[in-house]
């Protein structure tokens, strides 16, 4: 989640379909969306901030620039494959792409493998400001990457104990939501504001048309600044493997795992947190409720995706595993892939784990108790995951 100035400086988009796309067309001297089936989730989304999120000022405010910025991310991105049709000739190819429960660390996961040379994350930088599309040779120098950094040490500055829950700079890999929230139909609205009718309709909804611009976009980002092979992670694509597999049949999947009572009680605290900050008064028996179900269904999604299309193109990997030896997980998982693993790689992430170690940054505290939810409830409704991973049950949280 990165700020931006005008965040809580322009209160003239109002909460509408209709007058955000016209501002978002006046802001950028664009008209042109490349297609109009963005309409039915931006629709969908609007009505479940005005009828469910009891935003606040501050949360009004930056849910009308949130909207605004998509928009106009994305007549930009238009702009760049108007002028430039050969950009539709970029593969996408091969994308390993990181998967699981949240709050199991993919986060210190993915910014791991970034070390890789031969691995081009989605950076933060550039997933939040895509165009112009970033150029090879000042791509580690692009002014966006600065005045990323500058809004994410500006919000861990007003939220003291927020970089211990989530910990990631502009250069690091960024999870793809805002490629899917072009077409809002990305569950992350619902990490940013209280709005369960749109997460349910968006754990149902036809998700091809949302990774088809995913593609679009990375096609524009690697355009003059290609990757080897693309890094990307986001735990809510569990929802939706059958549509991302169909745009990237040749996709490779490293899915993490953790104790779901551990990872309940962590995710809606780091929920709650964010949304307490966007809303009036912050539903937790239904943030509580909304997680239970959404994860149990994603990972029953999941399982059903492995036996229809078989296990060559996963590699598991569980959180105590990570920590023992984060390097050497990362090889096995390599090595389970069939993915070369280069001295260069393993010395980088060698250097980075040395640099990086877990909570320099604080300890992220949280009780599932605190949720109104048990651990041996949690653990009967996910028996089906923990049984099938061997994953192991960790001291109640």
């Amino acid at each position: 989640m990165t700020a931006d100035p005008r965040a809580f400086q322009d209160a003239r988009v109002a909460l509408d379909p209709a007058q955000v796309i016209a501002e978002a067309r006046q802001q950028t001297g664009f008209s042109d969306f490349g297609g109009e089936s963005f309409r039915e989730g931006l629709g969908v989304l609007v009505d479940s901030l005005e009828r469910e999120a009891r935003l606040n000022a501050a949360g009004r405010q930056a849910a009308q620039h949130h909207l605004l910025r998509l928009l106009e991310s994305r007549l930009r991105i238009e702009d760049w494959h108007r002028r430039h049709p050969e950009i539709a000739a970029q593969r996408v190819a091969g994308p390993l792409i990181v998967i699981g429960l949240p709050r199991t660390g993919t986060t210190a996961l993915a910014r791991l493998l970034a070390r890789d040379p031969d691995t081009r994350a989605l950076r933060t930088w550039e997933s939040s400001s895509p165009t112009p599309p970033p150029e090879a040779a000042t791509q580690h120098s692009d002014p966006r990457i600065a005045a990323t950094q500058a809004g994410i040490d500006a919000m861990r500055a007003q939220n003291p104990g927020y970089q211990a829950m989530y910990d990631a700079d502009a250069d690091d890999p960024s999870e793809c939501q805002d490629l899917l929230g072009m077409e809002f139909r990305a569950q992350h609205f619902c990490g940013s504001y209280w709005v369960p009718g749109f997460g349910r309709w968006q754990k149902d909804c036809d998700m091809r048309p949302g990774y088809a611009y995913h593609r679009r976009t990375l096609q524009l980002l690697q355009w003059r600044c290609g990757p080897e092979r693309w890094l990307l992670k986001t735990p809510t694509h569990m929802l939706s493997l059958d549509a991302l597999n169909e745009t990237y049949p040749d996709a490779r999947f490293i899915m993490t795992h953790r104790d779901p009572a551990k990872v309940l009680a962590s995710v809606c605290s780091l929920m709650g947190f964010i949304i307490s900050g966007t809303t009036e008064s912050l539903d937790r028996a239904g943030l509580a409720a909304l997680n239970f179900e959404t994860w149990a269904e994603a990972l029953e999604r999941t399982l059903a995706f492995r036996r229809r299309v078989g296990e060559a193109r996963f590699a598991d990997l569980h959180f105590h595993e990570q920590l023992a030896d984060p390097v050497g997980s990362v090889e096995r998982a390599y090595a389970r892939l069939g993915l070369p693993f280069s001295s260069s790689a393993r010395k980088r992430m060698q250097a980075w784990v040395r640099e990086h170690r877990r909570g320099q940054h604080g300890e992220h505290r949280y009780r599932l108790s605190d949720w109104g939810l048990d651990a041996g409830a949690v653990r009967e409704r996910f028996a089906f995951y923990i049984k099938h991973f061997d994953v192991r049950v960790e001291a109640d949280p």
